[in-house]
């Protein structure tokens, strides 16, 4: 997927930048920046894990979490933020005021995509659903298989599969 085209339009008299594909498809602000930023990040020694774009509170915030071998330290989590900076300032897709951080993805990080869940089969999860079930809203348990979406989980002797639509998130739990 690669940016050509940037359109600038006016809304309650703040500038709003449109990023679309060749095919004439809307990108969202974190695909824009993850095209860019994943070489850099990748050019220094580590892995891009996600791009998060959110609002908390009054504040907006643009956030990389990386990923390593070994693990990522605060040295890395700098030396991509000072590469990956100048570039926001060059490209920037981001029209209106935002802080800007890199972070590690962490021990619990969320698994989003089909690629994460495969890299951590077998791992310890928990799943998070929109309503509860059997009067629970988080369900620890093993991961043991995701397919189109649908989640399936070792819980005890149990084995409970999700389907999409009941999941707000599965995040790597860590034992001790």
């Amino acid at each position: 997927m690669q940016v050509i085209e940037c359109r600038l339009y006016k809304r309650e008299e703040r500038p709003l930048l449109s990023f679309y594909t060749k095919e004439g498809k809307s990108l969202k602000v974190t695909d824009v920046v993850t095209q860019f930023a994943r070489p850099v990040v990748e050019a220094n020694g580590c892995r891009l894990w996600d791009v998060e774009y959110v609002r908390e509170g009054t504040e907006r915030y643009l956030r990389l979490y990386i990923d390593k071998d070994g693990g990522v330290d605060i040295e890395d989590c700098e030396k991509i933020h000072r590469a990956v900076d100048p570039i926001l300032d060059e490209q920037d897709p981001i029209s209106e005021s935002y802080h800007f951080e890199v972070c590690s993805a962490g021990l619990e990080r969320p698994l989003k995509r089909p690629a994460d869940f495969e890299q951590f089969m077998g791992s310890a999860v928990t799943v998070k659903l929109y309503r509860p079930r059997n009067g629970l809203k988080e369900i620890p348990g093993v991961l043991c298989g995701y397919e189109e979406g649908k989640v399936t989980v070792q819980a005890g002797k149990e084995t409970i599969t999700f389907e999409k639509s009941e999941v707000a998130l599965v995040r790597l739990r860590v034992e001790f």
